[in-house]
């Protein structure tokens, strides 16, 4: 099949209006590190710590977004999006994380809206994707209480800066993992493996969240969880638990939370110590309104409670821990699915499957897909990049989303990850997400097949400009 014929054989319609996107993070791209006032983040400490991240390597350069943003600005364009979902460097605009702000770090981002919006662009801002002050982690990290009522002064300053630019500000990408990978598994940075701490972090993210509305007051603000699928090997009683468990821990200890109010009580049982950092009024305060939720999907868990599981293709790059506390006994077993570079089962089903729970278990709220892509090992063919496999992920997973909007879910939008290849966190360069490749040495940009089938199919909806579902 040709790349026309890829292009144009998906007839997906989406409502007027629907936000056609693609997504990244500060430290994923920007490089810069050193430069125009920013201070340092766990992330620059973890990757020059040896063992942390493969074959050593670090986002100091990245992809020189900050230097480029005008080059990717011109790519996205190109490529008819109309949102994109970034992220701001909190040690580039506070870089002790707290105090004095860095007006050199607002006005890269003020550059970077401005550069968007001239091309029809919405900015879609994020404030947290993991990179926090290096300063505030030597005071304790993100088990520290104090540091919520930091990021609520960061978020502040963001908002009263960029709110003129910004259509959509969200506050933490997928509080879980900054919390788990960070200070349970030790996989992400800082590289702490307590359990304790890292339950501790995950309620004062949450506290952070809802705080961050509070001080922000945005025309339209949003929270960020990532979500799975949850499927138990076998009927039998110890796999039906394993599934509560880790549906416990990656989705209800937050969704709950934003969008109740409260904890799972069968989540805390399954914690094995005292909950006294959640003090009294805190659960009101993380409920804050909110005006659209943003859920991040890439995969199915398919799980066992029983011993000797067999093992899931997914693993850690690097010598981790758990993350998943007080059910560290939960195997994570193969479900038999096709998988991406990264061992991550690809079911497109379970996308519609947690889209359709959120409408249906919560509080009705507008929702985007804000992340959604797949690594896989691109191969350069005279120029060109035929990723067949991205393009398939793709095309499915937006069956799904519009599988989803015919059942009655509010969804306004989908957003891509990633706009390009980047730096993949403990994995270094080794896995390609994007949509456009990078020459990680000459830093020149290719758009691949994917890209352009993308393409296509958001020139197809605003074309028609659809009415209906």
């Amino acid at each position: 099949m040709t790349t026309q014929e890829e292009q144009t054989r998906t007839g997906l319609r989406f409502p007027a209006g629907f936000a056609w996107g693609a997504a990244t993070s500060a430290y994923q791209i920007e490089g810069a590190v050193a430069e125009d006032g920013r201070g340092a983040s766990i992330w620059d400490t973890f990757t020059k710590t040896p063992g942390r991240v493969l074959n050593g390597h670090n986002a100091d350069v990245a992809i020189d977004h900050y230097h480029r943003y005008r080059e990717d600005v011109a790519v996205m364009a190109d490529l008819g999006l109309s949102a994109y979902r970034f992220s701001v460097s909190w040690p580039r605009i506070q870089p002790a994380g707290s105090g004095a702000i860095n007006p050199k770090g607002l006005d890269f981002y003020k550059r970077l809206c401005d550069e968007l919006r001239q091309h029809a662009i919405d900015p879609w801002l994020t404030l947290y994707h993991w990179d926090l002050p290096q300063e505030l982690e030597d005071k304790g990290g993100w088990p520290n209480r104090d540091t919520a009522y930091r990021f609520a002064e960061y978020a502040a300053a963001v908002h009263d800066a960029l709110k003129d630019y910004v259509h959509t500000f969200s506050t933490v990408n997928e509080p879980w993992c900054a919390a788990f990978l960070g200070y349970a598994s030790g996989e992400h940075a800082p590289g702490r493996r307590e359990p304790e701490n890292a339950i501790r972090g995950a309620h004062h993210l949450n506290l952070a969240h809802g705080l961050a509305v509070q001080a922000m007051d945005a025309r339209r603000v949003g929270g960020c969880v990532n979500l799975y699928a949850i499927t138990p090997e076998t009927d039998s009683e110890r796999d039906l638990d394993a599934a509560r468990r880790i549906d416990g821990l990656q989705n209800r200890f937050f969704l709950d939370a934003l969008m109740l109010g409260r904890y799972p009580e069968d989540v805390l049982a399954d914690l094995p110590f005292d909950k006294d950092f959640i003090e009294p009024g805190d659960m009101k305060t993380i409920n804050a309104p909110i005006d659209v939720l943003l859920v991040n999907y890439y995969s199915r868990f398919t799980v066992s409670g029983a011993p000797g599981g067999a093992q899931s293709a997914a693993a850690a790059p690097t010598d981790s821990g758990s993350p998943w506390v007080g059910s560290e006994h939960v195997s994570f077993v193969n479900g038999g699915r096709p998988v991406t570079a990264m061992g991550w089962e690809i079911d497109e089903g379970g996308l519609v499957e947690i889209l359709t729970r959120v409408a249906r278990e919560y509080p009705p709220i507008p929702m985007v897909v804000s992340e959604n892509g797949a690594a896989f090992e691109d191969v350069l063919d005279e120029g060109r990049i035929h990723d067949r496999e991205r393009l398939a992920y793709v095309e499915a997973h937006l069956g799904a989303c519009k599988q989803a909007i015919d059942a009655g879910v509010p969804l306004e939008g989908y957003f891509a990850w990633s706009l390009m290849d980047n730096f993949e966190w403990a994995w270094g360069y080794g896995k390609r997400f994007g949509l456009v490749r990078v020459d990680f040495e000459t830093q020149e940009r290719l758009v691949k097949d994917s890209a352009l089938w993308y393409a296509e199919i958001i020139r197809q909806n605003r074309r028609h400009e659809p009415t209906d579902s």
